[in-house]
Order: structure tokens, then C-alpha cells, then sequence
């Protein structure tokens, strides 16, 4: 990771190496906690924050959700991303992560009592599954672990608790020699991937799941926007994984991992085992839209 200059807590701008919490953060040791992915491009008219009304929106239901009363409004929280840009000068494209956490006070499960604290970290980051990637596709696994059922976690919450489940699919496909997971539901139907939400194409319809058991995806909305504008069919309906193998493409969507191409999934060779059509022509609307190549859409760009 590439350090930067300054990490943004409870409004102060702090030296990167001076970020730092109690180990009794109530955080670290019980998991409620939410965050967001947020990414800002270095267009021609300089860096710009892609959706970040949305982003920061997600952040404080993930908060009410998980019953954290937030310490900021959203226009503090997004007048602080623009400040912590501003100061930390990036010459390329960044991530950013704000975090509201429970600090250091009490312990035990009772976590209402606990200070709330916020965070926001950015560094210039590039592509989250490879550059290589994009262009070529990724290979992906079917995960043995379920995603999160709606009866004992809330998905809508991007909630640090609910990303282990996360992290233990994604060990397991690299761990396979596979380049990302993809988890079903608890009714075996596909969900989504370790942090991504999933696309097929079949005969020319665009195909993804309900967000029944799945993060309310902000990539996931713009890439639909975009199949309609471009008169694309759009199915959004359950899918399953003998489904996934018999697809002419697929390919998953995140902020982070902006619009990857799968190339097969299981060792199932996905259509022609390469980026598709649909899967390209999406992918270069998304990268028009967030570079602000596209007037239509340069509202959802907040310049630095």
C-alpha cells in the first residue's frame, strides 16, 4: 500500500504514521464497525470523486443499521473527503476508505455506551484485481462458504463483522490457485463475490441477482444504468451455478474492482474464455463515465 501524507480522524487531518487507536478499541474486538470503498480518478479536469453522495449515504444506513449513532453528517463527512484529498496532493487515481468505529471506553457486547469515532484513509491505488485482469479476465471459484444469510446478518450493512465471511472465501480461492471467490446463498443460488457483485450474459441478456442476501452495490447500479442507455436486455433474478458454466459471459463489478471480466469459473471455460462483448462495451461506459469522458454523467463527479 502506498502511504500518504495525511489519514482524516474526527476532524483533524493526522500524519499517516500517527493514525493510530487503542488496542481496546471496541472495534477490534467485537466487529461493529462500518466502512465504505470509495474511488476518485484522475481525469483530464483533475481528480474526481465518483459518486460519493451515494458512498457516503451507504455509510451512514450501514451505521443506523448496525445501530451506531454516526459522529458526522453527510456534509461533514463529504466535505472531509475533499479536504483529505486536497492535503495529501495525489497525482493519480486514489482509493478511499471511511470507517466509523467504536473506540476505546467499554467492553462486552453492550456496545451503546462506546465512544463512536471516525476515520478516512486514501492512497493511490490501481487495479484491485489487476490490470491484466481487465483486459484478459479472472479465474473464480465457487466458494464452500455460504454468504451471510438474511436471517443472521444484515447485508445491507457494509459491516466490518460481515467481511470475514469475505475473507475466508477469498483464502480459499487463492489458496485453490483461483484469482477470487464467488459465494452462493443459503439456498444455494448465486449471491455475490468476496466484494463484488455478479453478471452474466446469456444470449445477449445481461443477467444478475437480486440484492436479496448481497450489499445494495453502487457499481452494480451504474453498470445497469448504463446496459439500459445502451439498450442492453436486463434480467435481475436468481441464478445458479450450472447457469454460471453454460454462460457466454460473466463478469463481476465493485468499486474496487471497477468492471472485471471472468474467464472461467470452477475450470468451466466461460464462453470463448475471454472478455466478451457486452462485458467490453460495459466496461468502456463505466471507465467514460468515471473518467468524465461522458457529459450525461458528470454530475456524479465531485472535482477536488
Amino acid at each position: 500500500m502506498d502511504k500518504a501524507q495525511f489519514i482524516w480522524m474526527d476532524g483533524k487531518l493526522v500524519a499517516w504514521d500517527d493514525a493510530k487507536v487503542h488496542i481496546l478499541t471496541h472495534t477490534l474486538h467485537y466487529g461493529n464497525g462500518v466502512f465504505e470503498g470509495t474511488r476518485a480518478y484522475m481525469t483530464k479536469e483533475g481528480l474526481a470523486v465518483f459518486k460519493l453522495k451515494e458512498h457516503t449515504k451507504r455509510l451512514l444506513n450501514s451505521a443506523k443499521i448496525t445501530r451506531i449513532k454516526a459522529n458526522f453528517s453527510q456534509e461533514e463527512l463529504e466535505q472531509a473527503h475533499l479536504e483529505l484529498l486536497r492535503a495529501n496532493r495525489f497525482t493519480a487515481n486514489v482509493y478511499i476508505r471511511p470507517l466509523i468505529y467504536l473506540g476505546y471506553g467499554v467492553m462486552g457486547l453492550n456496545h451503546i455506551q462506546a465512544p463512536v469515532n471516525t476515520a478516512i484513509a486514501a492512497w493511490q491505488w490501481g487495479s484491485y484485481l489487476g490490470d491484466e485482469g481487465l483486459e484478459n479476465g479472472i479465474r473464480v471459484k465457487i466458494s464452500s462458504f455460504t454468504r451471510n444469510p438474511a436471517k443472521s446478518m444484515m447485508g445491507k450493512a457494509k459491516s466490518a463483522a460481515n467481511y470475514l465471511n469475505s475473507q475466508m472465501a477469498k483464502y480459499e480461492a487463492l489458496e485453490a490457485g483461483y484469482e477470487e471467490a464467488l459465494l452462493l446463498d443459503d439456498e444455494g443460488f448465486i449471491a455475490e463475490g468476496s466484494g463484488e457483485c455478479f453478471f452474466i450474459v446469456r444470449n445477449g441478456t445481461l443477467i444478475t441477482p437480486p440484492n436479496d442476501t448481497s450489499l445494495e452495490s453502487i457499481t452494480q447500479a451504474t453498470v445497469l444504468d448504463l446496459a439500459k442507455e445502451a439498450g442492453i436486455p436486463i434480467e435481475r433474478r436468481r441464478i445458479t451455478r450450472d447457469e454460471v458454466y453454460i454462460a457466454d459471459e460473466a463478469f463481476f463489478t465493485g468499486t474496487a474492482a471497477e468492471v472485471t471480466p471472468i474467464k472461467d469459473v470452477d475450470n468451466y471455460v466461460i464462453g470463448d474464455g475471454k472478455r466478451g462483448s457486452i462485458t467490453r462495451q460495459l466496461q468502456e461506459a463505466y471507465f467514460d463515465v468515471v473518467y468524465g469522458r461522458n457529459p450525461k454523467y458528470k454530475h456524479l463527479l465531485t472535482f477536488i
